[in-house]
């Protein structure tokens, strides 16, 4: 993959001099757009409003009076772990206060595939429901929604994802995207979305004296935090400030052991120590074993994770949870070798020819779709490039899963194809950075051919360069553990909030590859005399030219925790020979 270093310009026009912050954070801040010092109060009375946010209210109305008439609900989710999230947040949020009928269902990807189809709504009949409420899908389930209302059921969307030209004839949505809504930040996950109507739904329960006329202890949804922190932290939304608050106050309480059962078990499981859990370790370790329910069985195994109240039962099945994750990474790193082996013969081929294509669709009859988003996702980065990878799905369909770079609205991309073409896109949805599709198989190949035409009205090959931007340069003093312990604290860090990356020259002091493909090394700072240990993964073929080398080296700056012993670490992000002695 083509990269290169730039530093980045401030964002914001006033430092933030007056605040008392170390030099260095003011810096990370500003090139963040942080003009205020207000604005990293992390409090969770700064955030948004909840009745600015359309539909809420219409929401706690329609579901107090299902509570109050003890009326039969039915949550229905996504298979991811925004959706598993989501739909723990609603069991446990509803039941707190005062709901008895309430029971969730999550469409199985293979049988029934994404949102509230009809065939899920035949599905949901079993409970016999009075209310159905969506989380983390809904917005595009047009049939859906109708085919439920048909039956009398009404139907309750809470959705963040972007709505079609179309919206559902649901009786409430509750989307911070859907048109005329002026929410402030419109990068809610959906189980923020849900955390949300919760909050409005107490509020109005409050104004009804529902907690005294039924003697309930009015809950403390505080104590839901973690897991609005993890659905959001999972599926990479931007964290603008309103995302950050929900986050940092679900990790305080992750750090304190004062949350779930089945996120202590998960980061056990995963080798992570909840006392020190930041974004990335939710990131890293939490999410993909949430996740690898959903792509290689069934999603109820994740939420009833999260839904465990005992330490014995959330360690029992965080520990299956692990072995799916295992497995999911067993068949990704084969099915990466198939694709990366077949791109590069394809790309060998058509550079002879000077036809360098924008993008790239990858298919194979025998891979596993509940694993082509993380395939889709490692080949994009392999190459930068929009990416799309598709899996058999049943009845001559494909099953798509795409990842775009910066600057390529993959949604919109699709939703462009589908418009010049329409017999071929059987339907489509998602974000700016990632999507889903299905078509059928014999769509294939013209698919291909339209997809490569939007994209070179969208980009040019001078685009398809991965651009890391740096945060400056470290001086010896603050490559210490000291300033890695500040560093990883100031976040939460994640999707619009970038972990810090810093670049500079060093001497290489030692060098070795560890694991078969990664490389570590003792570096010494080009203004000091001191070493530091770095890792750099997915390094092991590095050209060194010589034994000896000046590198320029973009970082970032983590605490290394190794028997118990803490020391500074450089994670390199890009790395490059400057001169050899």
């Amino acid at each position: 993959m083509n990269s290169r270093v730039k530093r980045r310009a401030p964002l914001s026009e006033q430092p933030l001099a007056q605040s008392q912050l170390p030099d260095l954070l003011q810096r990370v801040y500003a090139n963040r757009g942080v003009t205020d010092p207000a604005h990293l109060e992390m409090s969770i009375q700064n955030i948004l409003p909840p009745n600015s946010l359309m539909g809420v209210d219409a929401a706690a109305k329609l579901l107090f009076e299902k509570i109050k008439n003890d009326q039969s609900m039915i949550i229905v989710g996504d298979y991811d772990a925004d959706g598993a999230t989501s739909s723990a947040l609603a069991m446990r949020g509803l039941t707190s206060l005062g709901a008895r009928k309430i029971s969730y269902i999550v469409p199985n990807r293979f049988e029934y595939g994404y949102g509230l189809t009809p065939e899920i709504v035949d599905l949901a009949q079993n409970n016999d429901p009075d209310l159905i409420i969506t989380v983390d899908n809904g917005i595009s389930s047009i049939a859906g929604v109708k085919c439920a209302r048909d039956l009398g059921v009404d139907v309750l969307v809470t959705d963040h994802h972007l709505p079609g030209h179309e919206l559902p004839n649901a009786n409430v949505i509750v989307n911070p995207n859907q048109p005329g809504d002026d929410f402030k930040s419109k990068s809610l996950a959906g189980v923020g979305v849900m955390f949300y109507v919760l909050i409005a739904l107490r509020s109005y329960m409050r104004e009804q004296d529902w907690f005294k006329s039924q003697n309930i202890t009015e809950p403390n949804f505080a104590e839901l935090l973690d897991l609005v922190a993890l659905g959001t932290v999972a599926d990479v939304v931007p964290l603008d400030r309103n995302n950050r608050i929900l986050v940092e106050q679900g990790l305080r309480r992750i750090r304190a052991g004062q949350c779930c059962p089945g996120i202590l078990a998960l980061l056990k499981v995963a080798g992570s120590e909840y006392s020190r859990a930041v974004s990335t370790d939710l990131a890293f370790y939490v999410g993909p074993r949430i996740n690898a329910a959903g792509r290689l069985e069934d999603m109820s195994i994740g939420i009833e994770c999260l839904l465990a109240n005992s330490e014995h039962t959330a360690n029992e099945i965080a520990t299956r949870l692990n072995t799916l994750n295992i497995e999911r990474r067993e068949i990704e790193s084969q099915m990466k070798d198939e694709a990366i082996k077949s791109l590069d013969r394809i790309k060998s081929e058509k550079l002879v020819k000077n036809k360098n294509e924008l993008g790239i669709c990858v298919y194979q009859p025998d891979w596993h779709q509940g694993v082509i988003g993380i395939l889709a996702a490692r080949i994009k980065e392999k190459y930068y490039r929009p990416t799309i990878a598709f899996a058999n799905s049943g009845d001559n369909e494909l099953k798509g899963s795409a990842r775009s770079i910066p600057g390529v609205h993959i949604r919109d991309v699709l939703d462009t194809v589908a418009a010049r073409n329409p017999d071929i896109i059987a339907k489509f949805g998602g974000h700016a950075m990632a999507a889903g599709l299905s078509l059928p198989k014999n769509k294939y190949d013209e698919f291909v051919v339209a997809f490569h035409q939007v994209l070179e009205e969208w980009l040019t090959l001078d685009d398809l360069h991965d651009e890391i931007l740096s945060d400056g340069e470290l001086n010896e003093k603050n490559l210490s553990l000291a300033t890695a312990k500040i560093l990883r604290t100031s976040g939460p860090w994640g999707q619009g909030f970038p972990v810090p990356v810093f670049d500079g020259e060093f001497k290489v002091l030692d060098h070795r590859v560890v694991g078969e493909h990664h490389l570590k090394l003792t570096l010494q700072s080009s203004d000091g005399n001191n070493s530091v240990d770095a890792i750099a993964f997915n390094y092991a073929n590095f050209d060194w030219n010589n034994r000896a080398a000046i590198v320029h080296a973009a970082y970032e700056l983590e605490v290394n925790h190794f028997r118990g012993i803490e020391s500074p670490q450089l994670l390199i992000r890009h790395l490059e020979v400057r001169t050899t002695h």
